[in-house]
């Protein structure tokens, strides 16, 4: 079944749309909610939370791509329950440390959601993406999009995992200047 396909059964409002998600992006989803919480049972019920946030979005948007869009829900319901999680405790998980890695890059002073200004940010990550080589790409994307550990991105890559640490603190220092030589307040 295509994305396209999938896409019409949730504007026709049919529940199959659900059960092909599950069977076409169940493990994909599972993947990403597991990276970030490292709990069989909260990534299983955040996975089946995405599927409802899903049929609840689908109609009236229509996602471009549709792994991303599931992809971005379950991240984001993964992050949630993650923090709700860690309120009150702190953990060896990976997310503090990525968080901290990527607010490397941020400021802490939480500017305004404007949809312009997301967008303009995500335009120039995009551009910047582009513009970097395969692996290096491969590295920023498993690190901060899939949570990745150090360790996982190195056996994928081939490499150390000093040597993909090294190369990840040298990527985000290039965006920063990137998003600031774009204009991008940080």
């Amino acid at each position: 079944m295509t994305d396209e396909e999938l896409i019409r059964l949730y504007w026709k409002r049919n529940e199959r749309a659900i059960s092909e998600t599950s069977r076409i992006y169940g493990k994909y989803c599972y993947a990403i909610a597991y990276n970030i919480l490292h709990d069989n049972e909260d990534s299983e019920e955040c996975v089946n939370d995405s599927y409802h946030k899903v049929w609840n979005a689908i109609p009236p948007t229509k996602p471009n791509v549709f792994s991303a869009f599931i992809g971005r829900i379950v991240r984001n319901i993964s992050l949630d329950r993650y923090k709700m999680r860690t309120a009150e405790k702190r953990g060896g998980s990976q997310i503090p440390v990525i968080l901290d890695e990527i607010g490397e890059i941020a400021s802490d002073t939480p500017s305004p959601e404007d949809e312009c200004v997301r967008q303009e940010l995500a335009t120039a990550i995009n551009d910047f993406l582009k513009c970097l080589p395969m692996d290096q790409r491969v590295m920023l994307v498993r690190r901060y999009w899939y949570a990745d550990d150090v360790r996982s991105i190195a056996e994928r890559l081939g490499m150390r995992e000093n040597s993909v640490s090294v190369a990840l603190r040298r990527i985000r220092n290039r965006l920063r200047e990137y998003l600031i030589s774009r204009g991008i307040e940080l």
